[in-house]
């Protein structure tokens, strides 16, 4: 059965040219370094990504703690927001592969603030971690991009304190598409970068890690240590070069239908959603509905076969994709008014 799938851009699936060059694509053993597929993958990574080495990894996840893992030691601290990715969907990694501590701040709107940064990089002193890594994301999980002057801000805090910057870019092309930048203009302003493949890109599996090549070759043994040396990894590095080759250029229409729905929503007299909010391809709304009802709006649409995110008692969340079109979004509109 197909099913109309807004609840991320996780969900989409390989395109026909990525399964072409699945089946095609020339294998060696990665672990060894010699799959050519996945050599041409991080080579080409690298370069678009402004570093001088990349690792494919098999996620985002791994990437965050990869980088965590290469550049603190046991009982230093990161700084990294409260509402991060890190913070809040990594089930405690820092923690248990790192033996980091962890300094989570509250910034406005989750915009990272370099004052607040610099405030709380600890001083030179026995009872205290030592800060040995700022965290950042672009664009952020409110789907909201954080502006290259705030970005400048802090890699200037941090040049100035010598700490580390690592970005989890999970969607680090959506944000560089929203600010009309090549995405080199964003990394430029950190040490560390990590960036999804399969989140919006389209590849079935795998992220990429970049950065000196002295952390690529410290991060190849880390990813063996964490089981992540997957050996005939071209099959999966095939689809990889295709979503930086091609689908990293049709972001753009992903956000544009993001701002369609947000538009098509917010003409629903109990639905509240600005479409001037949105600056990539995700769209949150509040309904003014019993929240029974609201529970209840994602079993009844999967019965029209319109899958959403579960209601967790905040704003709701729709995802754009390569998947979705305007003919979907006009349907999910329509379904969602039945629901009430």
């Amino acid at each position: 059965m197909k099913f109309i799938d807004f609840r991320s851009d996780t969900v989409t699936h390989p395109t026909e040219e990525m399964r072409a060059a699945m089946a095609a694509a020339i294998v060696g053993d990665d672990v060894y370094e010699d799959d050519p597929t996945t050599n041409e993958l991080e080579a080409l990574a690298a370069k678009m990504l402004g570093k001088e080495k990349a690792l494919f990894i098999s996620s985002g996840t791994m990437g965050n703690q990869l980088a965590i893992m290469g550049q603190t030691k046991k009982g230093d601290e990161i700084i990294v927001s409260a509402d991060s990715h890190i913070v809040t969907h990594e089930a405690g990694a820092t923690a248990l592969l790192s033996g980091a501590n962890v300094c989570s701040l509250y910034f406005e709107n989750t915009v990272p603030d370099a004052k607040m940064i610099e405030k709380s990089i600890r001083t030179k002193n026995v009872h205290h971690p030592d800060t040995a890594l700022i965290c950042l994301e672009n664009a952020l999980a409110n789907g909201h991009v954080v502006p290259l002057e705030r970005m400048a801000e802090i890699r200037e805090v941090s040049k100035k304190h010598n700490i580390p910057v690592h970005l989890d870019g999970a969607r680090l092309f959506n944000a560089a598409v929203a600010l009309g930048v090549d995405v080199k203009e964003i990394t430029q302003y950190c040490d560390t970068v990590t960036c999804c493949l399969s989140k919006g890109l389209c590849a079935p599996v795998g992220a990429i890690l970049a950065g000196s090549a002295e952390f690529i070759e410290r991060s190849r043994r880390n990813r063996k240590i964490l089981g992540g040396g997957m050996r005939q990894t071209g099959v999966l590095a095939a689809a990889g070069i295709i979503a930086l080759e091609k689908m990293t250029k049709r972001l753009h229409e992903d956000h544009a239908n993001a701002k369609y729905l947000a538009q098509k929503l917010s003409e629903v007299p109990y639905i509240h959603c600005d479409p001037d909010a949105v600056e990539i391809n995700m769209v949150f709304c509040t309904f003014d509905q019993p929240e029974e009802k609201i529970a209840a709006m994602a079993g009844k649409l999967l019965e029209k076969n319109i899958k959403i995110g579960g209601y967790e008692g905040g704003p709701v969340r729709f995802v754009t994709n390569n998947d979705i079109t305007r003919e979907h979004i006009d349907l999910l509109v329509a379904e969602i008014q039945n629901c009430f």
